[in-house]
């Protein structure tokens, strides 16, 4: 008897831990901008660093942000094939504040 008093314990304590993370979850949700992850499709996917963030995803973040501006600054992308879609991107979708951002090559 006891062991299932035990079993019935730590169930509820499930339950009520996990309800507990998801409202958390719902209440803390940052939303993101969709073009952050729309530009980082756009680029060469290699993770390098060498452009001097973390990664795509970062120097995403930075192009659609305007923190960096020059859109050559990843060292393996290609003008014709990354750099000129984005460039197209991002002067043409606004984001959810309604601006563009004018990078360039």
């Amino acid at each position: 008897m006891d062991i299932l008093y035990a079993v019935l314990l730590m169930l509820f304590l499930a339950v009520v831990l996990s309800l507990v993370i998801v409202l958390v979850a719902k209440r803390l949700y940052v939303p993101e901008d969709p073009r952050v992850a729309a530009v980082e499709k756009m680029l060469p996917g290699y993770n390098c660093g060498a452009c001097g963030q973390a990664g795509c995803h970062d120097m995403a973040a930075a192009l659609v942000s305007g923190t960096i501006k020059k859109i050559s600054t990843c060292k393996v992308g290609k003008v014709d094939k990354n750099f000129e879609p984005i460039k197209e991107y991002l002067a043409k979708t606004p984001g959810p504040d309604g601006k563009t951002v004018d990078a360039i090559i």
